[in-house]
């Protein structure tokens, strides 16, 4: 195993015997080792466990007693998502030291199906940022270009993938997170439908809309992820208790002919970037290529509305979920002479900018007075968008638009403007808004060698039809390569 192979080779190659999780495990700590002090894409390494997984998995395997879809794979899990007995930060000094008591739904899958945890991955604190350098462990950078941001807030497990750390990692995506950092790492990134798989030990942003989600660099293995971790969990009472279809069925290579899909023409104007644009229309003419037909679509209200919408409903959402963090239950405490300079100096202290910047916005949009002008206001135009995806969908099987209007942006360069940083997240939150699945697939890269992102969206619950035909898509431009390595 190098760090070219793809998690369904490698689980392959082990359950054959022709190679030991163990010698997996040693070559990825290695690769680890080498480009970590570079990229700062895990918060925390798993070194020692993770060796000693593997040695306790291929003794099993030896004695018949272990299988799975990713038999020994190494996978690494942003670090909002609980993991017992292992540091969960959630990239912030509030929980700096706090250690979960149980394992996500997510991490339980994974461990069940026989991958190996090696890290937690860097992020925007509390999921809050799209270019990690709001963590409060220090910016990841971008495997491409060390000068440059990964996105985010998954910046570290799309880092990871991209670097060829793991070939697949879990994020979480409340507005773009998965895509985003997809598109500036140059790999593949998922976020399901909303109720697709289960939110039980994710540490909440925005309830309405957080899901979680794979990376990886090529199809067959997100349609492998997703498999794994879709299944339904009793416990999170938004997820759906329906069958879950074959993906990996559906990420094989097929036709397209008989699906239409659409074309945000409106999405392509002077504010995104010429070769973001020409990679769009690259794409659709591989996917007419393959089979599909092309048609028109607008979003006219997704463009102009989904920005401030999701910046009402968001941050309100964030300010009651973040309301647990009082220095009493679990977490960071400060020493103090009352309850409320308890309550002042631990969040203070704990939460970094950008989080008391939302926490502030959330609550002032609830308040008495405002709760009218702009919550409920967001809640219709939420609605207005749905509407409009929903029309779209009347003349399309699934839409192609950008995942972001900009390839990665320096570090440093957007950290003071949060407009501006809000601004990358323009083409991914109106999916969240409206609860659909979306895929975000590297394309080729930019003049400057930066990774090429776009992104197909499809109506709720039709994972199968983004994975078709993001596999013709990846069968014209090919598999994300590790950076630096080949390739497009």
């Amino acid at each position: 195993m190098n760090e070219f192979s793809s998690a369904a080779e490698t689980a392959s190659r082990i359950r054959n015997g022709d190679i030991t999780a163990s010698a997996v495990i040693e070559e990825t700590l290695r690769v680890i080792e080498e480009k970590e002090k570079d990229l700062n894409a895990l918060i925390t390494f798993l070194r020692e466990e993770a060796l000693q997984e593997a040695k306790e998995l291929d003794r099993r395997i030896a004695a018949g007693e272990a299988d799975g879809p990713l038999l020994g794979v190494p996978v690494v899990v942003k670090d909002n998502m609980c993991t017992k007995g292992i540091k969960t930060t959630c990239g912030s000094r509030i929980l700096e030291r706090w250690k979960p008591p149980y394992d996500a739904w997510v991490v339980e899958k994974l461990r069940e199906a026989g991958a190996i945890l090696v890290g937690k991955s860097n992020m925007d604190e509390f999921a809050m940022g799209s270019s990690t350098e709001h963590s409060a462990y220090g910016p990841a950078s971008n495997p491409w270009d060390i000068e440059r941001v990964t996105g985010g807030s998954s910046g570290g497990s799309a880092a990871s993938v991209s670097a060829g750390y793991v070939p697949v990692a879990l994020g979480s995506d409340t507005g773009g997170s998965i895509r985003q950092p997809a598109a500036f790492c140059g790999v593949f990134g998922m976020k399901p439908t909303y109720g697709l798989v289960s939110r039980f030990g994710l540490v909440a942003f925005a309830s309405s809309l957080d899901q979680i989600g794979p990376f990886a660099r090529n199809v067959e293995d997100l349609a492998l992820m997703l498999s794994v971790i879709s299944e339904h969990d009793p416990r999170d009472a938004t997820c759906v208790g329906a069958d879950r279809p074959d993906y990996l069925a559906a990420a094989e290579r097929s036709s397209l002919a008989g699906v239409k899909v659409g074309v945000v023409r409106e999405f392509l104007t002077a504010a995104v970037e010429p070769e973001i644009s020409k990679a769009v229309l690259d794409t659709a003419a591989a996917m007419k290529e393959a089979g599909a037909s092309l048609v028109d679509v607008k979003l006219p209200s997704a463009g102009k509305a989904g920005l401030p919408c999701y910046y009402i409903l968001a941050p309100a959402e964030a300010s009651s979920n973040l309301a647990r963090y009082d220095g009493i239950r679990y977490g960071k405490r400060e020493e103090a002479g009352d309850l409320m300079e308890l309550y002042f100096k631990t969040r203070g202290s704990g939460f970094g900018k950008e989080v008391k910047r939302r926490i502030l916005t959330g609550t002032y949009v609830l308040s008495s007075g405002y709760y009218d002008a702009f919550y409920l206001r967001a809640l219709k135009v939420r609605r207005l968008i749905c509407m409009e995806f929903e029309s779209a969908f009347e003349k399309a099987d699934l839409i192609l638009m950008p995942t972001a209007p900009s390839l990665p942006f320096r570090k440093g360069e957007l950290v003071d403007d949060p407009l501006q940083m809000y601004m990358s997240d323009v083409f991914t939150l109106p999916v969240n808004l409206a609860g659909l699945p979306g895929l975000s697939m590297c394309v080729g890269r930019s003049g400057k060698g930066l990774p090429l992102g776009v992104q197909l969206v499809a109506p709720q619950w039709q994972e199968s039809l983004i994975l078709k035909c993001g596999r013709a898509v990846e069968d014209a431009f090919g598999p994300a390569p590790v950076a630096g390595r080949g390739g497009m």
